[in-house]
């Protein structure tokens, strides 16, 4: 599937990029070059076995082993001690990126209750999009009897363009739905 997506990558949507941008030189097309999803887990300072399901889950989703991101700082008001395990993050590259990119594109994003599109709002103004899921239940993976919690989850997808533009065509060439 990800050697599928990639030979896209390689010759229809790099073609079309030259084409459509008018660069000189094929160096100059955007790539897509990682993809980071991360996992608040602040409700789980209590229950490790709750941080472990959602470890487990991301794992799953990503098809990679997710790293338990740790607090930096104590803040008394969240009964936050440094140290203590706060949320989980996946860095996804190369084959990975372009296989989780290909279904949250055309599997879990349709899944999506009333789905009309992500917004074009997200970008950051130097050509990387991020989007937040409300719920890990859309991905295939995950089986909904034995999820414990519903959890969301943000989603970067960086890019080596340099405006939102060029990104937001780089990703609709890919497959993400914008909304109209």
């Amino acid at each position: 599937m990800a050697a599928r997506l990639s030979e896209t990558y390689k010759n229809v949507v790099f073609n079309s990029m030259m084409e459509k941008f008018k660069y000189k030189n094929v160096m100059e097309v955007p790539k897509l070059e990682k993809i980071t999803i991360n996992m608040g887990l602040g409700d789980t300072k209590e229950n490790a076995k709750l941080l472990e399901v959602a470890v487990e889950e991301l794992g799953l989703i990503a098809g990679q082993k997710p790293v338990i991101t740790k607090a930096k700082k104590s803040i008394a008001n969240f009964k936050l001690r440094e140290g203590m395990p706060i949320g989980a993050k996946v860095t996804l590259r190369g084959d990975r990126m372009y296989e989780f990119a290909d279904k949250f594109f055309n599997i879990a994003l349709p899944r999506v209750r009333d789905f009309k599109g992500v917004s074009k709002n997200s970008f950051d103004g130097r050509g990387n999009y991020s989007m937040g899921i409300k719920e890990q239940l859309i991905f295939p993976e995950i089986v909904y009897d034995k999820v414990e919690k519903i959890r969301g989850m943000n989603i970067v997808f960086t890019t080596t363009a340099k405006t939102d533009e060029e990104a937001q065509a780089l990703l609709e060439m890919l497959g993400l739905a914008f909304e109209k």
